[in-house]
């Protein structure tokens, strides 16, 4: 890969930090996961220009990414597996609940179609987010042989596991230095380039459209809806670039989910991510009536009210709808 003048300052000011779209590609239409996983992967083994290293990286990448992804028919693989060894290591979403029945926590491997896994309490309260709709992570399974010949036994167990997101509480001071050293336009370019956009193939019209879109992620309370032809990648940055981004596919959701449970008080979506996606602004609709009227007052205010409790949240709602229109003939008109 040839790298241009925007890419070789890119690789200077934030050297360690920086992925190559062109292997993103690659990976994330391979295996079943999120681009920001991949991302997330390669810029952990990945992070440089130099060629050996990124082949060093690569090979890392791929083997963990084919062992520890489960693809359609492979569930039970990756269950005889920990039955076996006692452990296995998968990446995947992680959901939890209460089991009120049992005062304790259990969690959901979507992959592995388990909804009954053990999870240490801990755990939960580090990870709160798996208590709204979950996050992708780096999961340690293990089995228990013992537990599975107990009558209603849970044989298997969340050991460890490591959120898919940068930890790292030096990465603003690292972007603060690093944008010193990029004009204005330059900077553009690349923000546009880090979600995979190629800013040379756009007029300035365009990537100021662009950049806008991507307000939500830094700006609390930026609400938008958006309008546009079918097929042409609307939620594709809400779903695909960021694990704070949360997609509501067909615009159907519950307030308990959305804003808060009244009954175990856990906060819902508004409260956990920085953006909140509906794909289907037309079909938006909540088990409760009063649903959209919470929605459109936060939307106001940036706060909603349930019970004798006022709330304040900053997550930002995005509105996503099509417009059936043939796109070759509107630009012609």
């Amino acid at each position: 890969m040839v790298m241009d003048s925007l890419d070789q300052k890119a690789a200077e000011a934030f050297d360690g930090y920086l992925v190559r779209k062109d292997l993103v590609r690659k990976y994330s239409r391979q295996y079943p996961v999120p681009t920001y996983v991949v991302e997330f992967l390669l810029g952990r083994y990945c992070a440089s220009v130099d060629e050996q290293e990124i082949q060093e990286g690569l090979a890392i990448v791929e083997k963990q990414l084919r062992d520890r992804t489960v693809r359609t028919g492979e569930e039970e693989l990756f269950k005889a597996r920990a039955k076996e060894q006692g452990s296995v290591k998968l990446i995947d979403i992680v959901r939890a609940k209460l089991d009120a029945k049992r005062d304790c926590y259990v969690a959901e491997l979507p992959s592995l179609a388990l909804n009954d896994v053990r999870i240490a309490d801990e755990l939960v309260r580090e990870n709160e987010r798996m208590l709204t709709d979950g996050f992708y992570a780096e999961v340690t399974l293990s089995y228990d042989a013992v537990v599975a010949q107990e009558y209603g036994g849970r044989p298997f167990a969340i050991e460890a596991l490591r959120p898919i997101q940068m930890s790292k509480s030096d990465v603003l001071e690292v972007l603060a230095r690093g944008r010193a050293k990029f004009s204005s336009q330059e900077w553009i370019d690349l923000l546009l380039r880090s979600v995979g956009l190629e800013p040379a193939s756009l007029d300035e019209r365009a990537k100021r459209v662009a950049l806008l879109r991507m307000v939500p992620f830094v700006e609390r309370n930026y609400n938008f809806v958006e309008l546009g032809p079918r097929g042409t990648g609307k939620s594709h940055l809400y779903q695909q670039i960021s694990p704070y981004s949360h997609l509501i596919s067909g615009g159907k959701a519950t307030v308990a989910k959305m804003f808060v449970n009244m009954a175990t008080g856990q906060r819902g979506l508004v409260c956990q991510y920085d953006v909140v996606c509906f794909d289907e602004v037309s079909g938006i609709s909540f088990d409760q009536k009063d649903g959209v009227n919470i929605m459109k007052g936060y939307m106001a205010s940036g706060q909603f009210s349930r019970g004798k409790e006022n709330i304040r949240a900053d997550g930002s709602i995005v509105m996503l709808g099509n417009l059936d229109v043939d796109v070759q003939q509107q630009q012609r008109v």
